[in-house]
């Protein structure tokens, strides 16, 4: 007979180690952080040691944590494929596709008439949002995920990947009179940033950028103000660039618009690595033809 933990111990696990977060997995789970910490510490209790690493902050996980999420993870991701397979597809006459928010606005939506013009009769619902959806259970048919690498769990292809440099407006280096010649020289400008909700250690920040050009230039000095101006939401932060109020450092996938169009210009030549955007969706979707047709127009739509 297996001896298993309660069921809700392990979902609050999984959920606050996918979002290295007791409050984010709460949310999902709708209940409170408390109760989250609460099975959790059931489930360290009946394996003996601690799974989290709860301060300082952020929360990390453990080497037995780290070794017990991939496990109850993949558990939970072939119960939910498992039920789905069994129960009946709704067609919604429709491709379901979900996106980060900042590509769906500032690349998907404004080619959407290319694709109504070579798929007339494939209807599009855009969701647009930075919670990373369950494909396995129907929340939407494909998913365009930025990653550092193709999620194993699905199928599907690269789009392509980004680079990150510093970007603002031409009136703003027009009206601070101040040419920037070496890296320093940003340090003259107001700086803006935005969350990585990704929390990746090396995502494409100021602080990454800053100390990526102090290796070149090792004059450049300390600063303990890596920015200026801070918003939560990558879209607003690329509204306050427009409005000239700082320079900020933007994928060139999401403000190539702007690049090509003149509104936006490179304040400096150095950039970071990005990410890939990949197509994706659970194997053997009903709407696999869609899909496929879907994932070949992103390559090559310009």
């Amino acid at each position: 007979m297996r001896k298993l933990p309660p069921l809700g111990s392990l979902r609050a696990f999984e959920a606050a180690a996918r979002h290295m977060s007791f409050r984010e997995a709460a949310n999902e789970l709708g209940v409170t952080p408390t109760a989250i910490s609460h099975q959790i510490r059931i489930l360290e209790d009946i394996c003996g040691q601690p799974l989290f690493r709860r301060r300082p902050r952020p929360l990390e996980l453990t080497s037995a944590g780290e070794r017990l999420f991939p496990v109850i993870r993949s558990g939970f991701d072939t119960f939910a494929s498992a039920i789905a397979s069994a129960s009946p597809r709704v067609s919604h006459g429709r491709l379901r596709v979900t996106s980060p928010n900042a590509f769906a606005s500032r690349w998907l939506v404004p080619r959407l008439p290319k694709w109504r013009e070579a798929y007339p009769k494939i209807p599009l619902e855009i969701i647009g949002t930075d919670a990373v959806l369950d494909l396995r259970t129907g929340e939407a048919d494909i998913a365009i995920r930025y990653a550092r690498h193709m999620p194993l769990d699905l199928s599907g292809t690269e789009i392509f990947r980004d680079t990150f440099f510093p970007v603002c407006s031409p009136e703003l280096l027009a009206r601070g009179g101040r040419r920037i010649e070496r890296a320093a020289d940003l340090l003259h400008y107001p700086l803006i940033h935005f969350d990585w909700m990704n929390r990746d250690r090396d995502a494409p920040t100021w602080s990454r950028w800053l100390a990526t050009a102090r290796s070149i230039d090792p004059a450049i000095p300390e600063t303990n103000k890596a920015w200026h101006l801070s918003f939560r939401e990558e879209l607003h932060a690329i509204d306050a660039v427009a409005a000239g109020e700082g320079i900020a450092i933007f994928s060139d996938v999401v403000v190539g618009r702007e690049l090509r169009s003149g509104t936006f210009v490179k304040a400096h030549d150095l950039s970071l690595p990005g990410y890939g955007y990949y197509a994706v969706h659970v194997a053997h979707h009903p709407e696999q033809p869609s899909i496929e047709a879907f994932s070949t127009w992103l390559r090559f739509v310009t």
